[in-house]
C-alpha cells in the first residue's frame, strides 16, 4: 500500500487538534459501532480538527481506514464492517503507549513504519466488550490520551448489568427484580442454576428478558414467554456472554434520557419514549436498527413527571463516577414510579439513535453534540481525577 496520502507528521507548522476515531472493535456490536462511526466523521468540523479514522477488525487489528462516511451505512438490512473501508489488510495502526509521546505508528510488512503524527484525543465509537467496558480506557490512559465518554470504572459498571444495578441500589436508585448466573455457577451444577431461574419465574411470573450481562443493542436478548423457550434463550445470552442476567418483565412505558456533560456539570436532556414496536416482540436489536422503530420525542409526560426523570438520570450518571455522556434507560410503572434499567455510557449515536435525537429536541443539533464531547475530553486530563 502506498503511504503517499496517509496523514503527514504535521510538527514543522501550527495544527489543528487531532481526533482519532476508533470504531469496529471484537464484539457482536461491531457493525453498528462502523454505522456510529459514520455518522461521527460525518459530523466533525474538519475546519476546527483533523481526523485518523481507525477502525479494530473482528479478530482485534488495528486498522488505518477511508475517511468515506457514506461507506459506513447500514445497506441493504446489513451492518457494514470495518474490512469494508480498511486501506489495507496487511498494515497495522499503533497507538502510543508512552505518556510523553502522542505519535500514531502505520507499519506493514517489509517497510518502514510510518508515522502519522501525534492524537490530541480519541473519540471510541466503540460497543461492547473489548471497548465500552474499560479495556480501551485503560489503554488510553496509560497511554495519556484524552479520550471522549467515561472513565476505567465508569466504563465498566455501565456495561456490567449485575454491578451497575448494584451501584444504582447503594445509591437509593429503585431497580427491577433480577437475579445473575454466573460462569462458575453454570459449570458446577447446570440444574441448578436453571431451577434457580425457574424458582425466579415463579416468584415474578412470566415473561422474563434473559439477557448477556455484558453487551448492548439488545443483541442476544430473549422474551422467554414461558419454561418451553428457556432453555433455548439461555443458551443465546451464553453465545455473547458466559455470564448472564435475567430481569422480570415490568409493565408500564419505556422512557429514556440522554445526559451530556457542559461545562457547569452534566444536564439531562428532554427524555424520549419508545412504543412498543408493532412488528417486534420487543425493542430489539432490528427494531433498533433496522427497521428504525421511531421513539417519541419529548415523551408525552407532565412537567413533574419530566424533572424528576430527568433528575434521576444525572443522579445515575453521578452515581456510576459518568463522564461525558450516558443514555439512562427507564420504565414508567403503572403505578407511576421510574425505575431504571441501564446506562449505556457509549450510547447508540447513528442518525435515527434516540440519543442524539433526544440532544436535537434540546437544542443541541448532532454537529454541535460531538463537538461538546471532543470539548469536554480535552478539557479532563487522564490519571485519577
Amino acid at each position: 500500500m502506498s503511504t503517499e496520502n496517509l496523514p503527514q507528521n504535521p510538527a514543522a507548522q501550527p495544527r489543528k487538534p487531532r481526533v482519532a476515531v476508533v470504531f469496529g472493535g471484537r464484539s457482536s456490536e461491531h457493525g453498528i459501532s462502523t454505522v456510529t462511526a459514520g455518522a461521527v466523521l460525518g459530523a466533525i468540523d474538519r475546519t476546527k480538527y483533523d481526523v485518523l479514522p481507525i477502525g479494530i477488525t473482528r479478530d482485534g487489528r488495528w486498522v488505518l481506514t477511508a475517511d468515506e462516511p457514506q461507506r459506513m451505512a447500514i445497506t441493504d438490512r446489513r451492518t457494514p464492517e470495518v474490512l469494508d473501508v480498511a486501506e489495507s489488510t496487511e498494515g497495522g495502526v499503533v497507538l502510543p503507549v508512552d505518556p510523553a509521546n502522542r505519535e500514531v505508528v502505520y507499519s506493514e510488512p517489509g517497510a518502514v513504519p510510518k508515522a502519522l503524527g501525534e492524537v490530541d484525543v480519541v473519540f471510541p465509537v466503540l460497543h461492547g466488550p473489548f471497548g465500552e467496558d474499560g479495556t480501551l480506557q485503560g489503554l488510553l490512559e496509560l497511554s495519556g490520551v484524552p479520550y471522549v465518554g467515561s472513565g476505567v470504572l465508569a466504563s465498566a459498571v455501565g456495561q456490567d448489568k449485575d454491578y451497575m444495578k448494584r451501584v444504582f441500589t447503594s445509591f437509593g436508585l429503585k431497580v427491577g427484580p433480577y437475579m445473575v448466573i454466573r460462569p462458575r455457577e453454570w459449570q458446577r451444577d447446570e440444574s441448578a442454576a436453571r431451577k434457580r431461574i425457574v424458582d425466579f419465574a415463579g416468584e415474578h411470573g412470566w415473561p422474563l428478558f434473559v439477557k448477556p450481562a455484558r453487551a448492548g443493542s439488545s443483541i442476544g436478548i430473549t422474551k422467554v414467554e414461558d419454561l418451553s423457550g428457556l432453555d433455548e434463550a439461555i443458551a443465546e445470552a451464553q453465545r455473547h456472554d458466559p455470564k448472564i442476567i435475567v430481569e422480570a418483565a415490568l409493565s408500564g412505558r419505556e422512557i429514556e434520557c440522554g445526559v451530556l456533560e457542559f461545562e457547569d456539570g452534566p444536564r439531562a436532556s428532554v427524555p424520549a419514549e419508545i412504543p412498543p414496536p408493532s412488528a417486534h416482540a420487543y425493542y430489539d436489536f432490528d427494531a433498533k436498527y433496522i427497521d428504525s422503530t421511531p421513539g417519541v420525542v419529548p415523551a408525552p409526560l407532565t412537567d413533574e413527571q419530566t424533572a424528576e426523570l430527568q433528575r434521576l438520570a444525572v443522579e445515575a450518571f453521578e452515581a456510576a463516577s459518568c463522564e461525558g455522556l450516558v443514555r439512562a434507560d427507564f420504565f414508567l410503572t403503572d403505578d407511576g414510579e421510574f425505575v431504571i434499567n441501564e446506562i449505556n455510557t457509549l450510547p447508540g449515536f447513528t442518525p435515527i439513535s434516540m440519543y442524539p435525537k433526544m440532544w436535537e429536541a434540546s437544542g443541541v443539533g448532532y454537529a454541535e453534540l460531538v463537538d461538546r464531547l471532543i470539548q469536554a475530553a480535552l478539557r479532563r486530563p487522564t490519571g485519577l481525577r
